[in-house]
């Protein structure tokens, strides 16, 4: 799952927010002053940075325009107090992708952070079929704004059908990509893997991209399939 580096002088915003971005998934690092935060993001980059814009040492702008300066092209979320225009565009000046008031919904905040983390993975990165987006560099996966909880054999086999989008593959072929050959095809553990992608993303009724072609294989194809 993602990084996010929270940088908040406030104690309590800080903990909630790492408990609530922690619930939903996310690996979460966190620094109390913008030096630290600095730190930090020198030391293990983060896929995206949480910048309160009034912080000591370094406050939410000079952090921002730090990073920026030195080529960092990570996606920055700023939060403020502040409700003033001017204050909202000082921090898009300062090189910020997305600007937050506080109080917000967490919610909101939660759904600018998948955009972000969706839009700061390259084309080269993804792979798309209908609503569902593979970041291969940072292994995740969303269909729609709901972002999926997939193991490592999961997103290995989802990769495989989506590159593949179209293409029919035999059990063969999809034993050989994702297990190395080392499964016999009579082997049902491609029908169960199939079986926990499809109960993933057909949550909420949506439509069926993963479909059955008897006596061959499965293919990825968003519309109708010959199911079993």
């Amino acid at each position: 799952m993602p990084t996010i580096l929270i940088a908040e002088d406030d104690q309590r915003v800080r903990a909630s927010l790492e408990r609530a971005l922690t619930l939903e998934g996310y690996d979460v690092v966190t620094a109390g002053d913008g030096a630290r935060a600095l730190e930090l993001h020198a030391e293990t980059p983060a896929d995206l940075l949480l910048l309160d814009v009034s912080m000591p040492n370094a406050d939410g702008l000079s952090v921002c325009r730090r990073i920026r300066a030195q080529g960092d092209e990570t996606p920055v979320l700023m939060l403020t107090a502040r409700h003033d225009v001017a204050d909202r565009v000082a921090g898009l000046d300062a090189g910020a992708d997305d600007y937050l008031v506080k109080p917000f919904a967490l919610e909101e905040l939660l759904a600018r952070l998948r955009a972000r983390l969706r839009a700061g993975a390259t084309d080269d990165d993804r792979l798309h079929l209908a609503d569902v987006h593979l970041d291969l560099d940072g292994r995740r996966v969303w269909r729609g704004d709901t972002i999926l909880d997939l193991s490592r054999t999961e997103f290995d086999l989802l990769e495989v059908l989506v590159r593949n989008a179209g293409v029919v593959l035999s059990r063969a072929q999809l034993y050989d990509a994702v297990w190395d050959g080392e499964l016999e095809i009579d082997s049902k553990t491609l029908d169960v893997y199939v079986g926990y992608l499809r109960r993933k993303l057909e949550t909420d009724g949506r439509s069926r991209l993963i479909h059955t072609v008897r006596g061959t294989g499965y293919v990825a194809r968003d519309g109708d399939g010959v199911d079993s």
